[in-house]
């Protein structure tokens, strides 16, 4: 990457919701020609080891709580030490933009170019805005959200607000390739269970007590793939042997999409990018909203599925054992259903919002396309 060619600083929190589609983004400005330089929290771990940049930087961050005036202070003031920081960073770097995708360690350096005066943009992956990215909105120069409608932002930033779509990581758009394994009556069905990149226990709770409630017939037909917390892990795979089930348990899978590419049905939690590589795959799902959320951001984004018949949207308190296994029942007798949701989840699918976003970007920051691929080749 040539020393004189534009930077971009992106910052993201550090799980996987934030930095899967700043991984997407990344990938394209690199490949346009551009530096790219992230900044994020310590949590990101080895989340951070494959992602296309030339430097990672840790700033000071702290999510505020309302419960304690003495945290409220603490966190302000560390806030603040990121913001400092982060001025510095920008000073040295002289990036054309900043781009954040949400999380309270999205906050320092938004601040900083801000005050700095350097083009901003914030990519809201979820339906209802989060609290981070509602603090940065009138202190940003666009808003990119991941769906048509986003819940939450304030008044007076209409204009500002772009719809890329969420940007989903190489891996997912390679899986989006393999055609829907048609499901039929009396075949095999591959069903994949996760939490997102945290894991979930609840599926550990309630999914096995599910498939030990199927008649025999298609306990038979079952073939399971499901994540489990370490924790968990034991005991799932102990059910399912006892059970005489297909299964594999792991905590975690590094080929997740393309295992969502080969499934049938899906049964997850309803974060930001599994709704995104779901619809761009094409693949059916029962989605179980986190519940408790202040923002109910994975109910916002279940229900963009759940309304155009591309999945099944239960709240937690309706996830049990006895409603999954009649929801798998009706699956293996009606199996045009999984093949109409697939098309569903396909026709809302998009694979090009890291382009999309990166347009924007360069727009933004007035960067010529053109003059970096001539810059490429010479």
């Amino acid at each position: 990457m040539s020393a004189g060619a534009p930077l971009v600083l992106i910052s993201a929190g550090g799980t996987g919701g934030h930095l899967f589609p700043a991984e997407a983004l990344a990938h394209v400005l690199r490949r346009l020609g551009l530096r790219v330089v992230l900044v994020t929290d310590e949590r990101v771990g080895a989340l951070a080891e494959k992602f296309p940049a030339d430097e990672v930087v840790s700033v000071p961050s702290a999510t505020p709580s309302r419960r304690s005036l003495v945290g409220m202070i603490e966190a302000a003031g560390t806030l603040w030490r990121g913001v400092s920081a982060s001025r510095a960073l920008i000073r040295r770097l002289q990036p054309a933009a900043v781009v954040g995708f949400g999380g309270y360690p999205t906050v320092p350096p938004l601040v900083a170019a801000w005050m700095l005066g350097v083009p901003r943009v914030v990519h809201e992956q979820n339906g209802v805005v989060g609290r981070a990215n509602k603090f940065l909105a009138r202190r940003v120069s666009m808003i990119a959200t991941g769906f048509p409608e986003v819940r939450g932002l304030p008044r007076g930033v209409r204009a500002q607000i772009v719809h890329t779509g969420n940007p989903v990581r190489q891996s997912v758009i390679e899986a989006a390739k393999t055609l829907y394994p048609a499901a039929l009556k009396g075949a095999k069905l591959r069903l994949l269970v996760f939490g997102g990149s945290q894991g979930a226990r609840v599926m550990s709770d309630v999914v096995p007590d599910a498939v030990a409630k199927l008649p025999p017939e298609y306990l038979r037909r079952l073939v399971i793939t499901q994540q489990a917390r370490d924790e968990d892990q034991t005991r799932v795979a102990s059910t399912y042997r006892a059970l005489e089930a297909q299964a594999e348990v792991r905590p975690f899978f590094t080929d997740l999409p393309q295992r969502i590419a080969d499934s049938h049905l899906v049964v997850a939690r309803s974060g930001a990018s599994t709704v995104a590589e779901l619809a761009a795959i094409g693949r059916p799902a029962i989605l179980v909203p986190l519940p408790g959320a202040l923002d109910q951001d994975q109910a916002a984004n279940a229900r963009t599925l759940a309304d155009i018949g591309a999945a099944l949207m239960l709240p937690q308190t309706d996830f049990t054992p006895e409603r999954l296994a009649e929801e798998l029942v009706m699956r293996f007798e009606n199996p045009d259903l999984l093949t109409k949701a697939a098309l569903a989840a396909k026709g809302a699918g998009r694979t090009d919002a890291a382009e999309r976003l990166a347009a924007a970007v360069l727009g933004l920051a007035g960067i010529d396309p053109a003059r970096l691929a001539a810059r490429k080749q010479a």
